[in-house]
């Protein structure tokens, strides 16, 4: 089966998502789609799965052009697709996530659920998938949800399918075994898409690498290509992958956490007992995947989240119970996990987005009024010295990339005087280019005796930034630490396992 997309284009107002993009995906390969996040690659996806409708362009499998006017249209062709947020219902079973949609019943009208589990024992014993049909879904851990994903696809006689950054949810030990997944459908026969930015998954099991910047196909690279060839590609510049920086000169303890228990807005715990200590001038990075507690740990540490008990202490002074402005007051520096949503205000301008939590006295406000002179002379500067892209100070933050509106949180933050630095996801969705930007502005705040902690899912940025490492897992501390523990080692603290029971300690 070849699959082919010619002339792709896709607009959103007059935002062009994809431009006239061409792609041939072939049986027995995998094409990798890579580019930085809002290159395309997703949007491009979900016009071959029927999710949208191409303004330009057309489908064709096997030299025939196809209508889609939705994903079932799409799986009736042979494309089937896993999601980076998985589309299964928690509360059903394997068998049923399975059918769902695609149910067969028996006589009476009962489902023939009989003929479900069978199809998955049958495609989970072909690819030694070892899933058991009849667990419900939301007791499964995360990879193995992947892998009935996959089982959906195949069960609907999938021969196209995409993987939209798969390993996103995944710890490195379940990325290097949907690496092999992906080897097998493509040994039996299978065209697979997989869509990714991150360049070592793409150069361990690539055929074929396609790279998409801002919306548009910039060229083809050999999987032997180096990731700074790749990453040149991605940007359009040679870009500095590696994060260079001294060991670290520790002062005095500046943060220390102790038993911290913070919980949801139903009271589920997700925060339980969190005890550690950041020196000034180290960088501590908190790892995990996705949705262990991160988050809420961080938030907790600027007043975002309120403790339900425990300490929170900096530089001696008790943080916990003290609103966010008076957090801000002591020092704390933060970066949110979503600037759209916590760090910006998109219709405000450049200049007014620098200054927003500085609007209550000098030097930018005296008796009341604002120093509109005093706010245009800080916004240039720290334009120029965070090298932000924009027409000018008063252009709306909403209307710059990614990259450029992180640098603005960072100009505004760093731009105080910290006592803590806290940076949830600092290089979520920007380019190759800004993020090394950002890891010189980390290292730099490290070095001036700051203690800096930074929450990361990306393995190889938590052990690069880092100089030591917390992993958590579900809510708890798995244990902390050297950034310079084997990667597999990490991998099975983020899936729960103490390092004293890895052979790491």
């Amino acid at each position: 089966m070849t699959l082919e997309l010619r002339g792709i284009t896709k607009r959103f107002g007059a935002l062009v998502a994809n431009d006239h993009i061409d792609l041939t995906v072939r049986a027995g390969e995998i094409h990798c789609l890579l580019g930085e996040n809002g290159a395309g690659k997703s949007t491009l996806m979900n016009v071959l799965y029927g999710l949208y409708t191409a303004d330009e362009g057309e489908v064709l499998i096997d030299g025939v052009v196809q209508r889609f006017s939705g994903p079932g249209d799409a799986m009736a062709a042979g494309i089937g697709m896993v999601h980076q947020h998985f589309m299964l219902i928690p509360v059903f079973t394997v068998a049923e996530n399975v059918m769902l949609g695609h149910e067969e019943t028996l006589s009476g009208g009962r489902l023939d659920l009989p003929a479900a589990r069978a199809k998955v024992r049958e495609i989970a014993t072909r690819f030694g998938f070892h899933v058991d049909p009849d667990a419900v879904v939301e007791d499964l851990p995360v990879g193995v949800q992947q892998r009935v994903e996959i089982i959906k696809a195949l069960s609907r006689d999938a021969r196209v399918i995409v993987f939209d950054e798969p390993t996103a949810v995944l710890t490195p030990q379940e990325t290097d075994e949907l690496m092999a997944i992906m080897r097998q459908l493509k040994d039996s026969g299978a065209a697979i898409v997989f869509i990714t930015h991150k360049l070592r998954e793409v150069r361990e099991v690539a055929d074929r690498i396609t790279v998409v910047r801002r919306g548009a196909v910039v060229g083809e690279a050999e999987p032997g290509a180096s990731d700074a060839e790749l990453a040149a590609l991605m940007v359009g510049r040679p870009v500095e992958l590696t994060v260079r920086k001294d060991a670290p000169v520790r002062r005095d303890t500046g943060l220390q956490v102790q038993d911290l228990v913070v919980t949801d807005e139903r009271g589920t715990v997700v925060v339980d007992g969190a005890s550690f200590a950041v020196d000034g001038g180290e960088v501590l990075v908190i790892a995990g995947v996705q949705g262990n507690g991160q988050t809420e740990l961080a938030e907790a540490l600027v007043g975002l989240q309120r403790a339900r008990s425990g300490s929170i202490r900096l530089d001696g002074r008790e943080l916990v119970g003290l609103s966010v402005r008076r957090i801000l007051e002591a020092g704390v520096g933060f970066v949110p996990e979503d600037r759209n949503v916590d760090g910006l205000v998109g219709d405000f301008s450049v200049a007014e987005n620098l200054v927003l939590n500085r609007l209550d006295g000098p030097p930018f406000a005296r008796r009341g009024m604002l120093q509109l002179g005093t706010r245009d002379e800080f916004a240039r500067t720290k334009v120029d010295e965070f090298d932000i892209r924009t027409q000018g100070i008063e252009t709306p933050v909403g209307r710059l990339s990614g990259g450029n509106q992180q640098k603005v949180v960072l100009a505004r933050e760093l731009s105080r005087d910290l006592r803590l630095f806290v940076a949830a996801q600092p290089t979520r969705g920007v380019d190759v280019g800004s993020i090394e930007f950002i890891h010189k502005r980390i290292v730099a705040t490290r070095d001036a005796g700051v203690p800096v902690v930074v929450l990361s899912t990306e393995l190889d940025e938590a052990v690069a930034l880092g100089d030591r490492i917390l992993v958590m897992y579900r809510g708890r501390v798995v244990g902390i630490v050297p950034s310079t523990t084997p990667r597999d080692v990490l991998g099975l603290m983020m899936a729960g396992i103490a390092p004293e029971r890895t052979g790491a300690a």
